[in-house]
């Protein structure tokens, strides 16, 4: 089975994703994958700024907790965001730690399928499709890796509604017990 990291996006404490994530990785475990997990709460992600140092040593210049993140993200063999859907897009701070993991580019990284969890208010088909174009631009900047499949959950508008939400939880465990 797949060496699997799961990088939880949202700040928030106990959010909707936080709750989906937790039923994506028990389905990832029943399916016998390894599973690490990361959250983004509490962690210092600094914006890149642009030096390119890290194409040369495939490590950043700056000191923060991406650094260990990029490590773990080099070593998976499958990737999975979970990320709460901002203004039809992925949130800020995913899109942050993508930036920051410009030094694996050059690198000899393991991962091959990348996944990604949303969630959001709002309940269209059409919700997450600028969220899923953002993280395919960074995965095509990857050749061995794809993009290889999501799980959009909409219709959360308050805060750990998911957790009374039987068919999203059943959703999120099945999409975590799938992955390849």
């Amino acid at each position: 089975m797949s060496k699997v990291l799961v990088i939880s996006t949202s700040l928030r404490a106990k959010s909707n994703s936080d709750i989906l994530t937790e039923r994506l990785i028990a389905g990832a475990k029943e399916a016998g994958h390894e599973v690490d997990h990361i959250s983004l709460k509490g962690k210092k992600i600094n914006f890149c700024i642009g030096c390119l140092a890290c194409q040369r040593t495939q490590r950043c210049v700056l000191k923060d907790d991406a650094i260990e993140i990029a490590e773990k993200v080099k070593e998976a063999d499958t990737l999975v965001f979970a990320t709460p859907i901002y203004y039809y897009e992925m949130s800020g701070q995913m899109k942050t730690l993508l930036d920051r993991l410009n030094p694996l580019f050059p690198s000899d990284y393991k991962f091959r399928k990348v996944y990604m969890l949303s969630v959001a208010a709002e309940d269209g088909d059409y919700v997450p499709e600028k969220a899923i174009s953002g993280l395919q631009g960074w995965i095509d900047c990857f050749g061995k890796a794809k993009f290889a499949g999501s799980l959009f959950c909409g219709g959360l508008a308050d805060p750990q509604a998911a957790a009374e939400r039987s068919q999203a939880l059943d959703e999120a465990y099945q999409f975590g017990k799938a992955l390849a």
